[in-house]
């Protein structure tokens, strides 16, 4: 016993130093524990008889797989709650968290309240159960920038690829895993799509952790589509986080639904997040978003966990940023009165002999990788002395190099859509195609690909522009 709270110990504090998501809070647990006492009447208050088993379960939310009309009722019904069951495994992630992950689940409720109205508002527009937004809560604690050790991110914890496929775009500019409300709309579509394959909430969910496959593999083994059988049959299909991701669940939806009821008390609950967002048309520094919207740039930055830049992607059209709430108008106004050279200041340097990227970079306190997606530059060491390369650099900079440099006007620039080629680029502008390449600094049957952003004339040299304050 002595043993065992050692461990609960140190994995508690492991979790509050480290940041360990909550899918990997059922390491320790003691599958053998003596489950507290349940009011059950609190229970049969908030679901009702028909949603409530207590007690051993293995047929109790079993869903038949006759195709009859009583199975059809149940799969319509069953798609809008979740079904409640408390049995041994259950009670033994109740006792958990009123006990060693007492003091982490109370940091992941005190937080939940900050997402819970936009996540439920998000669910039910979707027609899924608003009870889903628990799955949240053992996911990530409701933490944007939650990383398990899968790599898994966000408060759903999508995969890059799963995110990718639920429409979530992660790259080098953005990661949308991060931003809660969209990842919250891909997991909307994740969740009802793997309900719509498995008729169980039960089932959708720990294929929302394992994977179909994995689900579908034990389902087959056990011969049943019962999630309690099918996991005390296949201790070795399923892993054990994923046999216990259900019972977790539910204990972590009964225990927020009550905390008081479970122990939980005094908790300061944040405030609910509250946004205007806004259409950003080209390139721009959050220091001028957040001087436009009269705040400071770590609001910008916490309303926007996606953004993994100092600027909005070069190449996303109509980007939204959040800022916050009612302003709006005033935000609208104070950026169109700014030049747009001023939203990101872009400068072409002519590089000299013995220059590397990182020399430039350092020179225009700008890291290697913008430098060379807006160069179309697939190594860093294909650059050569006498060529041009434009550089973006932060509004109000400090750094200005007394070297060649431009401003980059946007009537002066194209970006490169899906379809376009060099040709058809100097058709539409009038330019030679030697012209062309040569601003660009593109080699002969060279490649351009859609986003990327091309100079259309030379700019007149000149010294950045300097910033005025909005007012």
């Amino acid at each position: 016993m002595a043993i065992k709270r050692v461990l609960s110990l140190f994995f508690v504090l492991a979790c509050l130093a480290f940041g360990i998501t909550a899918s990997n809070a059922d390491s320790i647990i003691n599958k053998k524990a003596t489950p507290p006492a349940v009011d059950h009447s609190v229970l049969l208050s908030i679901y009702g008889t028909d949603w409530l088993d207590v007690g051993d379960t293995q047929q109790s939310s079993h869903i038949p797989t006759a195709n009859n009309s009583a199975t059809k009722d149940r799969y319509e019904l069953t798609r809008h709650y979740v079904p409640v069951v408390i049995n041994d495994e259950v009670m033994t992630y109740i006792k958990y968290f009123q006990g060693p992950g007492k003091r982490f689940f109370s940091k992941w409720l005190e937080r939940s309240a900050h997402y819970l109205p936009m996540i439920k508002s998000i669910l039910a527009e979707n027609g899924l159960p608003e009870d889903l937004v628990y799955l949240a809560l053992i996911e990530s604690g409701f933490s944007p920038h939650a990383r398990s050790r899968a790599n898994a991110v966000g408060i759903w914890q999508f995969m890059v690829w799963t995110g990718r496929h639920s429409g979530l775009r992660t790259d080098w500019w953005i990661d949308e895993r991060k931003d809660p409300e969209l990842a919250t709309w891909a997991a909307s579509r994740h969740l009802s799509r793997l309900y719509n394959r498995f008729g169980s909430w039960y089932l959708a969910a720990a294929s929302y952790n394992a994977g179909e496959g994995r689900v579908s593999r034990a389902m087959k083994k056990s011969g049943s589509d019962d999630f309690w059988v099918i996991t005390r049959k296949n201790k070795k299909t399923l892993k054990r986080e994923t046999r216990d991701y259900v019972p977790k669940y539910l204990a972590a939806m009964l225990i927020a639904k009550d905390p008081e009821k479970y122990g939980l008390k005094k908790l300061d609950y944040d405030k609910p997040i509250a946004y205007d967002k806004v259409v950003v048309s080209r390139p721009t520094d959050i220091r001028i978003i957040a001087q436009a919207a009269e705040t400071s740039v770590k609001e910008i930055k916490r309303l926007n966990p996606a953004l993994l830049r100092w600027f909005t992607p070069p190449d996303y059209k109509d980007f939204e940023i959040k800022i916050p709430a009612g302003r709006t108008e005033s935000f609208e106004k104070k950026l169109a009165r700014i030049a747009p050279t001023d939203m990101i200041r872009f400068h072409r340097h002519k590089i000299r002999k013995g220059e590397s990227l990182y020399v430039i970079g350092r020179k225009y306190g700008t890291p290697i990788r913008p430098i060379m997606y807006l160069n179309n530059l697939k190594k860093a060491s294909l650059i050569r002395a006498g060529s041009t390369l434009v550089v973006p650099v932060r509004s109000k900079s400090k750094s200005t190099p007394r070297i060649i440099q431009a401003a980059l006007p946007s009537e002066g620039t194209h970006q490169v859509k899906s379809g376009d080629t060099l040709w058809s680029i100097t058709r539409r502008y009038g330019m030679t195609m030697n012209e062309l390449l040569r601003i660009n600094n593109i080699r002969k049957n060279g490649i351009i690909k859609p986003g990327q952003l091309l100079l259309l004339r030379e700019a007149a040299a000149s010294s950045p522009q300097k910033i005025t304050s909005i007012k």
